[in-house]
């Protein structure tokens, strides 16, 4: 096994993937590759600072950790949605994409199999917390950002890019090693007051997402075995040079 490395994690997963036939799931995963490297080249990563591996209905990102999170975050609100409408608006409604995003950040390492790490393992629960699942089901748009505890007190909250901190909202995530926060991000909808408050009635009024004042645990479940199929031998000059498989 390779040295531990901090990167940073972002994650894009294709919402109810497994009922598609394996012609709109290949198409599909076209997509999220494209939006993915939209998205990535919008924030001004290289790809000599990423490397990516497939999980099938996911794809997973590892930065560099000198690329700045808070041009990441900026992206994923701003042209990430973008390319999810300008392909969306192009193709049946049955086959348009969906997508929860997680960024978050921490160490990783590379074995035989593939990436291993706790903080790869935690992002992974974030991706199928069910905070992020509904918040997606309740969204106007077609994505909908989750951001780790450490992002968000490093980065966003301190408004670095133009982020807007209120408009994300914490919640509590019930994993296998005790509750964890994250924060969603979610702008007031057809489903809000203006004043940001849940309208009686609606999803966001459930217990299963939070606005600012309040905060409930919520069980998660784990995504699944960390790390994934890597071709090629895969490796990471810290220096931003990177080779290997599927980037």
């Amino acid at each position: 096994m390779s040295e531990p490395v901090n990167r940073t994690i972002l994650l894009f997963d294709i919402e109810k993937f497994g009922t598609r036939d394996d012609v709109e799931q290949a198409f599909l995963r076209r997509l999220l590759y494209d939006v993915a490297d939209g998205s990535l080249n919008a924030a001004g990563v290289s790809e000599t600072a990423r490397l990516r591996t497939d999980r099938g209905d996911a794809v997973v990102e590892l930065i560099d950790a000198n690329v700045p999170v808070s041009t990441l975050v900026k992206a994923l609100l701003t042209e990430t949605p973008m390319l999810l409408h300008a392909k969306n608006r192009l193709i049946a409604r049955s086959t348009r994409m969906r997508l929860r995003i997680v960024l978050a950040a921490g160490y990783v390492a590379l074995d035989e199999k593939g990436w291993v790490g706790s903080d790869l393992n935690h992002a992974f629960r974030l991706l199928d917390a069910d905070p992020l699942r509904e918040a997606l089901k309740c969204a106007d748009g077609s994505s909908v950002l989750c951001v780790s505890d450490s992002v968000y007190q490093g980065v966003v909250r301190h408004g670095h890019h133009g982020l807007r901190p209120e408009e994300f909202h914490q919640v509590t995530v019930q994993a296998k090693e005790g509750p964890t926060s994250a924060w969603l991000h979610q702008v007031p909808s057809a489903g809000r007051n203006a004043g940001g408050t849940p309208r009686p009635g609606s999803p966001a009024s459930g217990s299963s997402f939070t606005g600012v004042s309040g905060n409930p645990q919520i069980m998660g479940s784990q995504y699944g075995v960390a790390g994934g199929d890597v071709n090629g031998n895969l490796s990471f000059d810290f220096r931003g040079h990177g080779q290997g498989g599927n980037q």
